[in-house]
Formats: structure tokens, C-alpha cells, sequence
């Protein structure tokens, strides 16, 4: 009970234990339910305040638009974008789960990068010579992202997303083999002719994961078609603010 009534000001008698005040009839309940739901409604704004915020700040840097531009430039802009574009439907449309993008041009330029990944992460130790492979397959493109947008390169930075969405398609097959093992491997031999050479097998089942091998294939799969749309709007986006300069 409040000795005070937090409406009136008026003090409350110490021989009853209402919950309403006895001059205004104010509810304490009522009052301690909406005064905390002020406050947060108030934090929820302010958080809101600060995202906004935050995201006119990185704005420039993700649309940002070198000014003069020359119209020859844009023109074949627009030419890469609608490569880019259909190339990454047909992958949109492919199904992961199956080897199917290995035979994809793009799949034996991620490979190199994966095999290296094995390499240079091997100081690290096992796992991580053997999560090297995929992990460097992923980082590449994400490194080219983030320097062409330190270059205000943003078109060139959208096509590394695109690139980063297609390495991540290119991983969900190879995840989601790891029980079965079952995927025909460099120096054509499977999985589970040789213990110990499939990579997502070796990784998830160190971790204690194996069974959740298909659930994480189905996550990676969404996130890579989210960020290869999202790569889509975000050059085409690019290409109406250079049609309107």
C-alpha cells in the first residue's frame, strides 16, 4: 500500500490495507500498470529514435552515388544488373539440397577458395582447419563487400551480396549431406567410403549437432535467398537514383 497517493499527494491511514486511495479513489494496480507501461512505450521510442537514426548514418554509405557519373557507365550498369539478375533467379530456383550447384560456374570459383580455407586455417587447429573451408568460402565475399563500400563502390558492393548469397546456396547441399553422406567429393570417393573427409559431417558432429544437419541446410538456404533479394534491390534501387541524375 502507498503511505502516499501518488495522484493527490494525500496521505493514506496505516489501519487499512486498500488498494484505493481514500480521498481521489485512484487504483494503485491501475496506476503502476500504466506507469510502467508509459515508460516502456517511451524506451521502445527512443530505441526506435536511435535505429532510425543509425540507419541514416549508414545510409550514404550503401547508396551512395559518385557525382559527376558518366551515362556510358550506366548503361553498362544496367547491362551487369540483368546478368546478375536472371543468373541469380536460375540459383533462387535451383534446389539446394541436391549437388545440383555443383556443376554451377560459380561453385568451382567458390571451391578454390574453399579448399584454401583448409590451409590457412589449419594453425588453428583440426576443427577449425576443417570449418577453414567454408568459413573462407564465405568471408572472400564478404571482404570484397565491405571494401567496395569503403571505396563508395556501392554497385560493385551490392554484386559481392549477390556473391556472398550464392556461396551460402552453395554450402546447404553439403550440410544437409552430412548424416547421409552420401555426396561425391574431390577425388571422387563419398562421404562414408572414407571416415573422416566430409567436412559438415566432421563439424556437426563435433558439436554435437548432426541431427540438426537438414534444420540448419533449410536456415542457410532462406537466409541466402533473403540476401541475394536483398541484393536485388539494392543495385536496382542504385540504378533509379543514377537514372534520375
Amino acid at each position: 500500500m502507498y503511505k502516499k497517493c501518488p495522484k493527490c499527494g494525500s496521505l493514506q491511514t496505516t489501519s487499512t490495507h486498500s488498494d484505493v486511495c481514500e480521498h481521489c479513489g485512484l487504483v494503485f494496480e491501475k496506476w503502476l500498470k500504466s506507469k510502467y507501461k508509459s515508460r516502456t512505450s517511451q524506451r521502445v521510442k527512443e530505441s526506435l529514435s536511435k535505429s532510425y537514426s543509425f540507419l541514416n548514418d549508414i545510409k550514404p554509405w550503401f547508396l551512395y552515388i559518385p557525382d559527376p557519373f558518366p551515362k556510358r557507365r550506366f548503361y553498362s550498369y544496367i547491362v551487369i544488373y540483368i546478368g546478375f539478375f536472371i543468373w541469380g533467379w536460375s540459383f533462387i530456383f535451383a534446389n539446394h539440397y541436391s549437388a545440383e550447384l555443383n556443376n554451377s560456374f560459380m561453385h568451382h570459383i567458390n571451391l578454390v577458395f574453399h579448399e584454401a580455407g583448409h590451409v590457412i586455417f589449419r594453425l588453428l587447429g583440426q576443427f577449425m582447419t576443417i570449418l577453414g573451408g567454408s568459413l573462407l568460402q564465405l568471408l572472400v565475399p564478404v571482404t570484397f563487400l565491405a571494401a567496395f563500400i569503403k571505396r563508395r563502390d556501392t554497385f560493385a558492393a551490392s554484386i559481392m551480396l549477390w556473391w556472398l548469397a550464392q556461396s551460402m546456396m552453395d554450402l546447404v547441399a553439403y550440410i544437409d549431406d552430412a548424416q547421409r553422406q552420401e555426396m561425391w567429393l574431390l577425388g571422387g570417393v563419398q562421404g562414408k567410403d572414407m571416415p573422416g573427409i566430409h567436412d559438415w559431417n566432421n563439424i556437426l558432429g563435433q558439436l554435437g549437432m548432426l541431427d540438426y544437419a537438414h534444420g540448419l541446410a533449410v536456415i542457410i538456404s532462406w537466409m541466402a535467398i533473403f540476401l541475394m533479394l536483398l541484393a536485388f534491390y539494392w543495385g536496382g534501387v542504385l540504378l533509379l537514383k543514377l537514372k534520375h541524375r
